[in-house]
Parts: C-alpha cells; sequence; structure tokens
C-alpha cells in the first residue's frame, strides 16, 4: 500500500474528481475539478481513468511525502515544482520512491493546479463522488498537514503520453464566449450591451463557489420585480442587487434568486477557473449557427 503524506497544505488543497452529477433536484450540485482540463490532463499523464481523484491546489504551497514508490503529475496553473528541491517539470509523469518530497511553489500565473497520482487518491466516496463541494459542505475535509492520502486502483493502461503540451497563459484581458439570457430581458438594453461592450476584473471575491466581477458601473434592472428562484448552472452570469455579475463556477448553488443576464459557454469554464484577483475579462456573444434549409 503506498500514500502521499501531507507536509503542507498551501492556502487551500482539496480532493476533487469529475464531480456527482444528477442530484441538483435535491439540491446537491456537481461539483468536481473546476478547471477540468487540467484535472483530465493530469489523470492522462499518469494513465489515470477521468474520473479518478486529484488534489486541487489553490495558489500552490503543497509539500507531499511518498511512501511507496508512486507516479504523479502536475498540471494546471504556473508553478514551479521539486522533488527533493530538483526542479522537475510539470505536464509530464514524475516518479517519486518512498521518503522523496514533492513541493509545488506558489503561483506566477493561473490560480488552480492539479496533483494526479497513478490509481488516484482513495478517500471515500459521497454520492459517488470523491469531490470536496466547498458550498455544501459534501465530500471529503478540505486537505490538512499530517493526512496521509491513500493511493487508488483506478489506473488504465500506461499513458502512451509522456508529455503533454501545457496550455497557454490567460490573455488579459480574457476573451470569454457567451450566450444571453435566460434572464437577459429583465435588463436595460444598455446594460445587455455594457456587459459585452466592456472590460471587467475579477474581485479578490473569488472562491470555488464564482467569481464576483467588478465593472465601470452597474448592470441596471428594467425588471425590479422579485424573481422566484431557479435553476443555476456553472458559467451562469447572476447579477445581484448591486449590479456587478457573478460568474459562477464548480461549487455554485443549483438555484438562485437573482436574474442570469448570460451564461458562459462550458468549453471557456476551465479557463476561467485559472483567473485570478485583478485578471480582466470580456465577453463576446455566441450566435446560434444557421441551419441550411
Amino acid at each position: 500500500m503506498a500514500w502521499l503524506e501531507v507536509v503542507r497544505t498551501g492556502p487551500f488543497t482539496t480532493v476533487q474528481d469529475r464531480g456527482r452529477p444528477g442530484y441538483a433536484s435535491i439540491g446537491v450540485g456537481e461539483s468536481g475539478a473546476a478547471d477540468r482540463d487540467a484535472h483530465d490532463s493530469a489523470n492522462r499523464l499518469v494513465g489515470n481513468h477521468s474520473g479518478a481523484a486529484t488534489l486541487e491546489v489553490t495558489l500552490g504551497g503543497l509539500a507531499v511525502r511518498a511512501a511507496g514508490t508512486v507516479s504523479v503529475a502536475v498540471t494546471g496553473a504556473r508553478n514551479p515544482v521539486t522533488v527533493n528541491s530538483e526542479p522537475r517539470p510539470t505536464y509530464t509523469m514524475l516518479h517519486l520512491n518512498t521518503g522523496d518530497l514533492l513541493e509545488i511553489a506558489f503561483t506566477s500565473e493561473g490560480l488552480r493546479s492539479y496533483v494526479a497520482v497513478r490509481g488516484g487518491f482513495d478517500v471515500p466516496a459521497v454520492m459517488g463522488s470523491r469531490s470536496t463541494d466547498t458550498l455544501s459542505g459534501i465530500g471529503p475535509d478540505p486537505v490538512a498537514e499530517g493526512d496521509r492520502l491513500l493511493v487508488g486502483a483506478d489506473a488504465g493502461d500506461w499513458p502512451a503520453d509522456e508529455i503533454i503540451p501545457p496550455p497557454a497563459a490567460p490573455e488579459d484581458p480574457l476573451m470569454m464566449r457567451v450566450r444571453l439570457g435566460p434572464r437577459d430581458d429583465w435588463f436595460t438594453p444598455a446594460s445587455v450591451e455594457a456587459l459585452l461592450r466592456e472590460t471587467w476584473t475579477v474581485s479578490s471575491d473569488t472562491n470555488r463557489v464564482g467569481a464576483r466581477l467588478e465593472g465601470p458601473g452597474p448592470l441596471h434592472r428594467a425588471v425590479t420585480e422579485e424573481m422566484p428562484s431557479e435553476a443555476m448552472v456553472a458559467g451562469a452570469l447572476q447579477v445581484p442587487p448591486n449590479g456587478q455579475p457573478i460568474l459562477f463556477l464548480a461549487d455554485h448553488p443549483v438555484t438562485g434568486g437573482y436574474p442570469v443576464i448570460a451564461v458562459v459557454a462550458e468549453a471557456d469554464l476551465p479557463v476561467a477557473a485559472q483567473l485570478r484577483p485583478g485578471h480582466r475579462v470580456r465577453f463576446h456573444r455566441m450566435v446560434a449557427p444557421t441551419i441550411p434549409r
């Protein structure tokens, strides 16, 4: 039996997989890795099934010591990685022996890193997932110093790719595609135009639930009556009474009582999960394709 012992956690580290879909009707969100692309890449590099549990490390600062021989990969944010103080690359498979210390320094670009171990992390599953949902509290507790994270059996064939080219750093401002609605008609035409025209900045109020965006002015509503709670999805741009939109991420609530002016394309959510406070974003409207007759 092998495990990784947590020496330091950094600011915030959780166990994540691809989430627990299908429970929204009973008030349980999907959760899962905020940057699914980086999570999947880490698993692919060590030959795991895509649903194997990884560590999601916010801002870096994690240190783990191997007990047994294990293969790991680090992906996501731009963090210097060392093994026994020797620099090692990200987006490739690394081999650790008993006593080896893997350290992930604080990130210079991006927000979240992912650590996969061949076999996945064997923590108890809740409702079919090992993900920590920070909003509901469902799933394992956040990783703590001294934890022994057992290696599981979620490995497949050894990977064909030893190296995956890391994605480019997010542009600043980052262009994200959106579909307007379902409640864009609750806002003035000028505010809908402003959402697409103005540059927004990720505030310090950001976590796995969502990122509050700050802009040059509030988005004004044309309909001021109270709205019944409606279903929410990852990528929803919900606008509370202060007029500053919130971009919902992996641990978003399943319902909300404020109107959603637009929804970010699902394919753009992994890079959205890497946005640090101060990063700027702009929104580009997606146009539905014309179906030929």
